[in-house]
Order: structure tokens, then C-alpha cells, then sequence
């Protein structure tokens, strides 16, 4: 299927899942009546940009691929660009989607096979040219470290070779798993001298679900009770003399399990811009106030039991963050949007990462104080 891909629009006032489709249903034969012309200039202004600032109306994340899957089918993609506390509202969405004949709806960008190939400044990213081994990191076993190896690979066209390489696995896997089951993914030149055998990568989704297997196996139900743990509360001073103030818990920091819970989760509360903070960079009492509301918040709906553990909370400049490692992504982001959009009225300005940390490497900062 050929995809034309919108990226930029207007977004309008914000609305609703229900919203959308019901602005989408009245106009769906004229949508799919211009994607089946297959014209690029026509799908675009008839169809992208309308419909793209509408999802971006829903989720900033929000972007869309289209085009006819056979002669009589339209398929809208809707992708959040691999950005994985989106997911589950992409997901969402498209679960609400009506029933329309002619149409297709799917959440985040399918896998595209292998037979598939990208051409990008006239080099070719196919089956034929990228091979790729797994490589083990001392210390943190349970990590899937990717190397692909493209043979035009220099320092001269590194950029080059490396984004098309990438873009060759997300296409290759799907948005999905390119984002969940791969940790890091390196991009090199062949090297017979210290390489692993090469791979083809038509074995790689055989290779990464091989790995999900055995790493779901290996931490299944895995679960540690917070009741009794100790915490530290750290303090430091930077050079210009702005103090730097954390409390983490030392017991998890140090536990051998970490991999079982490999989501973080940051939640960023910004307040450096607001009147009430201090010179020193820490919040006013107001501040701290509706602070301590949100942690509680999210503290009540995200337990232990269920697969989330509470890490720290650090205060540094004019903004805090709050840690924690889960053992899922979906419900997580679903709980924290809800959480930082219902302390909006209590004057917090907060944003919020979830990203794969099987051993907390972002914890790392406070193992050496304690």
C-alpha cells in the first residue's frame, strides 16, 4: 500500500474520541472517495489536512498514514510516532471507531514484512543488504542490544545510513514492537574481526519474540511489597549554591528484581516561572502543597501489588520529578494523564516520559549518596 504521510496542521479546539468520529462518519465517502483517486495533492488537502489537526485536537502525538489496501478497502493508520505513552490512546481510539464499509481502521503502524525495501539518497535498506547480531552487556543480561550492520556504512554518510537503517525496523517490526522489545539499537559498518555471525533480518521477529518469551518467563509475577522499606532523603548544593533536595527509596535502589518492573515512568512538575517560587529554586507552600496532592494521587491508583513501585521524588531548580518503575505502560499512562490534567487547577504546569529502563539506569544519580 502506498502511504501519504501529514505530519503539520492547525489543530482546532479540543474534542472528544466520541467527537471525532462523529465528525468523521458524515464525511467518510467523501474521504475515501478522494483516497481512492490515489493522487498525493488531492489526498492531502482533501483528507490530511483536515483530519490531522483533529487528532492532534486529542493527542499532539497524534499522526496519520493512508491509503487504499486493495482495490475497494481505505485503511487510516493512526500512529503516535513511537511515542510510547501515547500508545494506549492511539489504541483507544481506534477501538471506538465505527463500523464503515470500504474502510479500515488500525491502531499504531503495521509491520510491513520483508520483502519490503527503503531507498534514501540512493542507498538501498532491505533484506538483501542489512544483517544484524545481538550483543550482551556485562551487568545487565536481561537487555536486547541490537547491532545492524549495513555494508555502505562510513563516517561520512553515518547519518544517513543509520536513520534509514532505523527506519527499515520500524518498518520491518511494526510502531509497536520496534518500540517495546528492542532496548538500543546501534548502527555500524561490517567488521569480520570482531562481529558476531551476521543475521539476516527476515530471523529478527523470531529472534525478539524468542527473547519476550523468555524474559516474561523469567520475571512472571514478580512483585515487591513496599510496606516495610527504608527511604533516604538526600540533599546537595550546586556550584551557583541552588540546593538540591530527593527522597528515594533504598531498598528498591539495591534490589536484584529490577528488571521485572522495566518501564519508568517521570513525571515532571514544572514551577520555575510561577511568582510563588523562591530564589533557590524550591516550590512555594502553595506549590508544595498541590505537589504532595498529586503524588498522593497517583500513589493511591498506582500500588505495588498492581506492578508499580514508587522510586523518589527529587526537587532541583525549579522543578520536581517523581519516579516510578512499572511493570506495563498502558495503564500507567492512562492514570498519570488523568492525575496531571485533574491538578491543572491547582496551578501545576507537569508533563510527563514513560520509556524502557530495565535496570533504572536513571536512578544511577542517587546510588552513590547513600
Amino acid at each position: 500500500m502506498n502511504f501519504f504521510k501529514r505530519l503539520l496542521g492547525k489543530t482546532p479546539a479540543p474534542s472528544s474520541v466520541d467527537e471525532f468520529w462523529k465528525w468523521f462518519l458524515p464525511n467518510a465517502s467523501a474521504f475515501y472517495e478522494t483516497i481512492k483517486k490515489k493522487e498525493g495533492v488531492l489526498i492531502h488537502s482533501r483528507f490530511l489536512d483536515k483530519i490531522v489537526p483533529r487528532l492532534q485536537a486529542l493527542n499532539p502525538e497524534f499522526y496519520c498514514e493512508t491509503g487504499m489496501i486493495d482495490d475497494v478497502t481505505a485503511e487510516l493508520v493512526i500512529s503516535a510516532e513511537g511515542d510510547i505513552k501515547s500508545f494506549v490512546f492511539v489504541e483507544d481510539l481506534i477501538a471506538a471507531a465505527p463500523a464503515l464499509p470500504n474502510w479500515k481502521f488500525t491502531a499504531l503502524k503495521p509491520s510491513t514484512g520483508t520483502g519490503m525495501s527503503i531507498e534514501m539518497n540512493g542507498t538501498s535498506f532491505d533484506n538483501e543488504n542489512i544483517r544484524f547480531f545481538y550483543e550482551d552487556e556485562s551487568g545487565y543480561p536481561d537487555e536486547i542490544n541490537l547491532v545492524m550492520v549495513h555494508p555502505d556504512y562510513s563516517e561520512d554518510n553515518r547519518k544517513t545510513i543509520t536513520q534509514g537503517c532505523l527506519l527499515y525496523l520500524d518498518a520491518l517490526l511494526g510502531e509497536l514492537n520496534a518500540a517495546t522489545l528492542i532496548d538500543n539499537v546501534v548502527v555500524k559498518a561490517p567488521d569480520p574481526a570482531t562481529d558476531l555471525p551476521l543475521i539476516p533480518m527476515d530471523k529478527l521477529n523470531e529472534f525478539l519474540n524468542w527473547k519476550e518469551k523468555e524474559f516474561v518467563e523469567k520475571y512472571e509475577g514478580t512483585r515487591h511489597d513496599t510496606a516495610s522499606d527504608e527511604y533516604a532523603a538526600l540533599e546537595g548544593e550546586d556550584e551557583e549554591g541552588l540546593p538540591s533536595i530527593a527522597v528515594v527509596n533504598t531498598h528498591l535502589l539495591n534490589w536484584d528484581a529490577k528488571a521485572s518492573h522495566p518501564w519508568m515512568a517521570v513525571i515532571t512538575v514544572d514551577y520555575s516561572k510561577q511568582k510563588e517560587t523562591g530564589d533557590n529554586g524550591m516550590p512555594g507552600e502553595s506549590q508544595f502543597e498541590a505537589l504532595n496532592h498529586l503524588q498522593d494521587d497517583l500513589d493511591r491508583q498506582l500500588t505495588d501489588v498492581a506492578g508499580y513501585l514508587h522510586l523518589g521524588r527529587e526537587t532541583y531548580k525549579g522543578e520536581s520529578n517523581i519516579y516510578y518503575a512499572c511493570r506495563e505502560f498502558r495503564q500507567v499512562s492512562k492514570v498519570i494523564d488523568q492525575a496531571i490534567r485533574a491538578d491543572w487547577k491547582d496551578g501545576l504546569v507537569c508533563s510527563y516520559e514513560i520509556y524502557k529502563d530495565k535496570y533504572w539506569r536513571t536512578m544511577d544519580k542517587f546510588m552513590g549518596a547513600f
